[in-house]
């Protein structure tokens, strides 16, 4: 923990469809005396687009919204612009729900305490003080797999002019209370008591974000706090569901489609891995100051939620991930063997340079170190490592990642593809 200036992290086990074990480490925050325990609240950063999709699923099976129609039926107070990309087929729930819609805006930084808040209207039209760029459809709805928040903002919104409720309430009334999420809100305002208990964000050097935490109006995307002992209750409440022993959010049939996969191996709202017996559910998340997973096999009954406090703590969770995986024996997430290949200075050199995120203001800058390549995100000055297992393709060390270069026909190296993202070389 310190050595990723983590100073909290927070554990749920699933075994055998309950919860196993749970366990705190470490401080609220980095020079406070009040140590996390199992009720620290943590936010989950991107794990809010999996639980928020049930509230949308759960209106499928009310036949207020059909997943295959165009949402612009649907939206009341904003809808998308036509463009030669909806003409062609329209952005639907499914697609929203997917990731395959063909909209912009990866992610959300969120708001300081001292910033003014936008409206979803302001967010989705890119207007300040919104402090991200317009949602706009550029790709045709379901011919390509692209991460977008901006899909689940548009989600979010969608599902407030359905239901005339605002998200957190219909939230807390749908999904959160009948799962007995009794520590988890949508609000991202915390109310006073929770601020109280929950930890603060921390950057990559382990300094305090200021403010102690950012706030996101995109709820659906990004906005819940929550702790691990509530989104185990979420992931067994999903096996259940899928046996048919519980029908507390979904029925098992909508619970069977949430989770076949579709492009990109995602489900409605879940990512997904493995198939059959071993298919897993979950999600990542990163938030300014937290980051966190969630993982369950759909079918076994296992599953395990980790939250921190540290924008390093992915790095953190991956380490206590394996360590679990080997302890109870999962067939994912164990230590994976690569074979490094040695390629010649001259060919590592092509590699070098800076590349563009696709859509986003954000860049990485690789460069050549002996027989590796060091990739550093501007955003944030963090670096990784990547090792050659081919000609083109690389693999990050300390959690196994694949990426692949790219180049055009005469051999121009043009990008890389990177967790589903392309990346163009500029």
């Amino acid at each position: 923990m310190k050595h990723h200036h983590v100073p909290a992290v927070s554990i749920a086990l699933i075994h055998n469809g309950e919860i196993e074990w749970t366990k705190a480490y470490g401080y609220l925050g980095v020079d406070t005396v009040k140590k996390a325990d199992e009720s620290t609240l943590f936010q989950a950063a991107s794990i809010s687009k999996a639980v928020a999709a049930i509230a949308a699923l759960q209106l499928v099976e009310q036949n207020k919204i059909d997943l295959d129609e165009d949402v612009n039926k649907y939206l009341q107070t904003w809808k998308i612009k036509n463009s030669s990309f909806t003409e062609k087929k329209p952005i639907t729930l499914r697609g929203l729900l997917t990731h395959t819609a063909g909209l912009t805006v990866h992610g959300f930084n969120g708001y300081a305490q001292t910033e003014e808040l936008p409206t979803l209207i302001q967010i989705l039209n890119g207007e300040k003080p919104a402090n991200s760029p317009a949602v706009i459809s550029d790709l045709v709805p379901g011919s390509v797999w692209r991460y977008s928040g901006g899909g689940y903002v548009l989600m979010q919104q969608l599902l407030e002019d359905v239901t005339g409720s605002e998200f957190p309430t219909l939230m807390q009334r749908s999904v959160l209370s009948p799962i007995g999420m009794n520590r988890s809100t949508f609000e991202f305002t915390l109310p006073f008591l929770w601020s109280e208990q929950a930890s603060i964000g921390h950057d990559s050097s382990g300094k305090k974000i200021s403010g102690y935490w950012h706030r996101y109006p995109e709820s659906a995307a990004a906005g819940l706090w929550t702790t691990p002992t509530d989104l185990a209750r979420y992931l067994i409440e999903i096996q259940k569901s899928l046996r048919g022993g519980s029908k507390q959010v979904l029925s098992k049939q909508m619970t069977e489609k949430m989770l076949t996969k579709h492009l990109g191996d995602w489900g409605l709202g879940p990512a997904l891995y493995g198939d059959n017996d071993s298919l897993v559910f979950g999600h990542t998340g990163g938030n300014e100051g937290y980051r966190c997973l969630s993982f369950s096999y759909a079918y076994s009954g296992e599953g395990v939620v980790i939250m921190t406090n540290g924008n390093d703590g992915m790095d953190l969770i991956m380490e206590i991930v394996r360590s679990m995986a080997n302890a109870y024996n999962w067939s994912s997430y164990k230590p994976i063997v690569k074979n490094i290949v040695t390629l010649t200075p001259t060919k590592l050199a092509i590699f070098a340079g800076t590349y563009l995120m696709n859509q986003e203001q954000v860049s990485l800058l690789i460069i050549v170190k002996e027989n590796y390549l060091v990739a550093k995100q501007i955003w944030n000055g963090k670096d990784f490592f990547l090792y050659p297992e081919g000609d083109f393709d690389f693999f990050e060390r300390e959690n196994g990642y694949s990426i692949k270069f790219e180049s055009s026909i005469d051999g121009t190296l043009t990008g890389l593809l990177l967790l589903g993202e392309k990346w163009t070389k500029i």
